[in-house]
């Protein structure tokens, strides 16, 4: 049941977020319209659109949340791999299980460790610089 459902809510998903499924959408908005002066405009005639809209939103908001939940784990697992697999730190794994105070206090950290790699990539630019202009030096007055 599982597998059928994820296959349904992929394949949904897949062609509700298609171009031809909005031009669906479009004239079946505009035929609806148009048909107002049919229906003299009545409380019907808008109770069609409401109800009809309603329903596949209703729908669409379970589906579309079902495929992003496997795409999320998907995409969450395949990352713990590459780290797994990878010189980098374990405790990255499982992340996304940590509250959001705790989240925000292992950003902070990655964005320290940024700046002392921004700073240490800097200070290695300016070096070769400086050794480059000595090179330079060197051969003009030689």
């Amino acid at each position: 049941m599982d597998k059928l459902f994820a296959k349904f809510a992929t394949t949904t998903a897949r062609v509700t977020g298609s171009p031809a499924a909005f031009l669906l959408c479009v004239i079946v908005v505009v035929a609806w319209a148009v048909s107002g002066p049919f229906f003299d405009y009545s409380e019907n005639w808008q109770l069609v659109i409401n109800t009809g809209t309603t329903i596949v939103t209703f729908l669409m908001v379970f589906l579309i949340q079902n495929t992003q939940n496997r795409d999320g784990a998907a995409v969450q697992t395949k990352l713990d791999e590459l780290i797994r697999t990878s010189n980098a730190d374990d405790a990255f794994m499982g992340i996304e299980k940590l509250t959001d105070k705790e989240l925000e206090g292992l950003h902070e950290q990655c964005e320290q460790m940024a700046r002392q790699t921004q700073a240490a990539l800097e200070k290695t630019k300016a070096e070769r610089a400086k050794r480059a202009n000595r090179k330079g030096s060197h051969r003009l007055s030689a």
